[in-house]
């Protein structure tokens, strides 16, 4: 990863749940957030918050689970289902959205931007 990332602090590790997620306002930009564990390994995540289908902002809403080997987000609206690594929708090829690098520093989770 890129060192000219600017790393902004959204909330405390604290404040994730697994598998739950939560919405960030990073330079305007309304990103949505999860932490996901499976088999003792945690993983995080960053998306667009936007679905592109129903033209809302409601994927950090969401159920996260595990389709065909992918981390996956479903949208509480339409259920199209989003690869959370890549940003693919897994329905339609065509369409993707824009993933953050996500990290936990210092007991803080950031997101780059």
């Amino acid at each position: 990863m890129s060192n000219n990332n600017q790393w902004v602090p959204i909330c405390n590790e604290s404040d994730l749940i697994n598998n739950i997620g939560v919405c960030a306002n990073i330079n305007g930009k309304q990103v949505a957030i999860f932490r996901l564990e499976s088999g003792g390994e945690q993983k995080l995540y960053g998306i667009d918050n936007h679905d592109p289908f129903s033209g809302s902002n409601v994927l950090s809403r969401g159920l996260v689970g595990d389709l065909k080997g992918y981390d996956v987000v479903a949208s509480p609206i339409y259920k199209q289902h989003f690869d959370l690594a890549t940003g693919q929708c897994l329905e339609d090829d065509t369409v993707s959205l824009t993933v953050y690098p996500v990290r936990a520093n210092a007991g803080k989770i950031e997101v780059a931007a």
